[in-house]
Formats: structure tokens, C-alpha cells, sequence
């Protein structure tokens, strides 16, 4: 191999390039195209695998040949780039006039929140299968957030759950699970519910985690309840919200409530595993969407119930992930800074 054709072969990849680059007549056209003339995978970058087939003396002249031409091809798109963009808002301030002599013909209207229309989706859902919504406090006690849980004041699990503590043995809830407690200490099995609600945790706030949260948490309680009856109807749950044909997978995982447990992954239905760089499976094909888990016996005896006699399961989901993946939307912050013009996107979904 000689520094030649390193350059031969970079000038025609770079030709190459560039002729695609102009023959894209917008600017989706020309996003879509970036990953073939500027992607790790892309004729340019995949030379340098051939500079370990040169002398060592001439390696870093071919390196050079290659990041300049790589250089020109990424100053190319971005000037292809603005001048697409530019063309485009020119065509639109043409065609989208707008008469501002004329009074507008609207009414302000409310709308229902996007963690709104993902509750009711997903209690639609459970509904469905025959499962109550039932409810809880906000404000609870250390007994029903934690011992009576399976989780003791010396339980690592606690670390978890950062909490709010408004008194001695009172916290703002970590979880719905103190629901599922409270229906059972006052219900006789069978019991079928679900358990949606606000919770509080201590975390920093970013794209992706709030100090306060949704979660929807579901049980059910029966005799001979077994993990296929678990798997079958989350699997039924998360093919109705993201559709049927999205694979699911179970991973084992741990909690202190259920023995066992799994988290529950759903199919990327962005790029069903074929894109590694996907940013919403993050290359894996797969994301997490809950955790899951037969009911300890612990936590049956702590409501009186014998779990030689009756079994069940549990779940529980965010619903901000839910709606994050449902509509597209990339920052959790935004549920919460009540800015109109991402709320108003939501007025025709109810």
C-alpha cells in the first residue's frame, strides 16, 4: 500500500460525498444522508483502517490526507445545510402569508396533560382486563412505604428511596406501593388493581429525573397465581400501548417486595435493534420499561393473608418514561414548566 493510493482513494470518497451532498434537495433529504458521508461507518472514516498497512513513516501524512478531506466534506454539508434551510423558510415566507389586519379566529381551550392521557391509557388498558383503580395517600407512614414491604429501617433498599420526611415515621410516599397494603389489609383476594399516583423522591433534576414523579403500580392476589400469569399480562399491557408487534423480554432483577422479580424490556420501535447508534435504545434494541415480580410471602403475612394459600404478583412503571416514549418527547422538564406551546400539542389527542 502506498501513500498514493491512500490519496487516490480519499479524493475519490471525497468526490463521492460531495456529489451526494448536492444533489440533496432538503434538508431531511440531506440530515438522512449524513450517516453515509460523515458516520463512524462512512468510505472517508473506513481508510483509516488502511494506514496499518503503510510504512510507519508515512502514517501520519496519510492520516492528515484523510481528516482534511474529511475536513472539507463536514464544512461542505454544513454550507449545503444553511443554504437548504435558508431556501426553505424563503419558500415558506412566500407560500404561509398570513392576513394580520383580521382579528383571530380562535378560543383559547384547556387540554388534558400528556401524564394525563398516559394514565387514562394505561387504566383503559388494566380496566380492561378487569383491575380497579384504587388510591392512597400522599403523606405516609415509614410502616406502609417500607416495613411493611419487606423493607426494615437497616435495609440497604432504603438508600434507593431517598426520602422526603415530614415528621417522625411520616414521609411524602416514595411509591404506590403503600396502596397495594392498604387494599389488602381491607380486601379479601381476589384482588385485581392498579395504583396510579404522585411520588416523591430526594434526585437532581435533568433530562431524565425529577424530585417528584408518576408511578402506576399494579397487583393481583388470587389462589395458584403464577409468573406465566404475570408474563402473559404485562406482555398484553405493553403490546396494547406500544403495539403488537414489539417484542418483550423479562430480565431477573431484584426487589425487595418480590421474589422473584424481573425488569421487563420492550422492542426499540425506533430502530428494532438495527441502529447502534439509536438514541432512544442507546444500540441495545431494547428498552426498560418496568419491574415486576411474584408478592413476597413476607408481604403477605404482613396484611394477614397465608401464602401457602394464596399467591400473586406485582409491577410498577413511570409513567413520565411511558409518556417520554409514547410521544417522542426527550426532556422530562417539560411536564412540568407548564409552557403553552408544548402543552397545546396535545389538544386534539382526547
Amino acid at each position: 500500500m502506498e501513500l498514493e493510493q491512500i490519496k487516490s482513494q480519499s479524493e475519490e470518497a471525497e468526490s463521492a460525498a460531495l456529489a451526494a451532498l448536492n444533489a440533496a434537495a432538503t434538508v431531511s433529504e440531506l440530515e438522512r444522508l449524513k450517516p453515509e458521508i460523515l458516520g463512524k461507518k462512512c468510505p472517508l472514516r473506513q481508510l483509516m483502517k488502511l494506514l496499518g498497512q503503510l510504512d510507519a513513516h508515512l502514517r501520519p501524512a496519510a492520516g492528515a490526507i484523510i481528516n482534511e478531506a474529511v475536513s472539507r466534506v463536514e464544512r461542505a454539508y454544513q454550507d449545503r445545510l444553511d443554504h437548504l434551510r435558508e431556501a426553505e423558510l424563503e419558500k415558506r415566507l412566500i407560500e404561509e402569508k398570513i392576513d394580520i389586519s383580521l382579528p383571530p379566529s380562535f378560543k383559547a381551550t384547556g387540554t388534558l396533560h400528556p401524564l394525563t392521557l398516559t394514565v387514562r391509557e394505561i387504566e383503559r388498558i388494566f380496566v380492561s382486563m378487569g383491575y380497579e383503580v384504587a388510591t392512597g395517600p400522599e403523606v405516609e407512614t415509614e410502616y406502609y412505604n417500607f416495613d411493611a414491604l419487606n423493607i426494615p429501617p437497616e435495609h440497604p433498599a432504603r438508600d434507593m428511596h431517598d426520602t422526603f420526611f415530614l415528621a417522625p415515621g411520616t414521609i411524602l410516599r416514595t411509591h404506590t406501593s403503600p396502596v397495594q397494603i392498604r387494599y389488602m389489609r381491607t380486601h379479601k383476594p381476589p384482588i385485581a388493581i392498579i395504583a396510579p399516583g404522585r411520588v416523591f423522591r430526594v434526585d437532581d433534576i435533568d433530562a431524565t429525573h425529577s424530585p417528584v414523579f408518576h408511578q402506576v403500580e399494579g397487583l393481583l392476589v388470587d389462589v395458584d397465581v403464577s409468573f406465566a400469569h404475570l408474563k402473559g399480562t404485562l406482555t398484553e399491557f405493553l403490546h396494547a400501548m406500544f403495539g403488537k408487534d414489539l417484542a418483550t423480554r423479562f430480565r431477573p432483577s431484584y426487589f425487595p417486595f418480590t421474589e422473584p422479580s424481573a425488569e421487563v424490556d420492550v422492542q426499540c420501535f425506533a430502530c428494532r435493534g438495527t441502529n447502534a447508534e439509536c438514541r432512544i435504545c442507546k444500540g441495545t434494541g431494547w428498552i426498560e420499561v418496568l419491574g415486576s415480580g411474584m408478592v413476597h410471602p413476607k408481604v403477605l403475612e404482613n396484611v394477614g393473608l397465608n401464602p401457602k394459600e394464596v399467591s400473586g404478583f406485582a409491577f410498577g412503571l413511570g409513567v413520565e418514561r411511558f409518556a417520554m416514549l409514547r410521544y417522542g418527547i426527550t426532556n422530562i422538564r417539560n411536564f412540568y414548566e407548564n409552557d403553552l406551546r408544548f402543552l397545546r400539542q396535545f389538544q386534539q389527542r382526547w
